[in-house]
């Protein structure tokens, strides 16, 4: 089953993303090679893909997992959790509708 792990950054996290993306990048990469990922991206701050020194607020991830348990555990061990760069992560099922 698809969950959307659903992340929200804390003030100004900028230069905490910069410095541990390519770890969180890697591990996506893992689920996209296993074909698990449906789709991941940050939330830009401002209205634009390149949102320059504005960074982003969050990101959104929906992959497939076994249980929402192991959701949940994959999502508590990204590296931006251990660099301070979420405040909140939420990690619910998810129903693949359209396309």
């Amino acid at each position: 089953m698809f969950y959307a792990i659903i992340s929200e950054d804390v003030p100004n996290s900028l230069e905490k993303r910069k410095l541990s993306r390519p770890a969180h990048l890697e591990r996506l990469q893992s689920l996209k090679q296993s074909g698990r990922l449906l789709v991941a991206g940050p939330h830009p701050a401002i209205d634009s893909n390149d949102p320059g020194e504005h960074g982003f607020t969050g990101s959104l991830v929906i992959a497939e997992f076994d249980s929402l348990a192991d959701a949940q555990n994959w999502a508590d061990c990204d590296p931006y959790i251990e660099a301070g760069v979420y405040r909140k992560v939420t990690v619910k099922p998810f129903k693949a509708v359209l396309p």
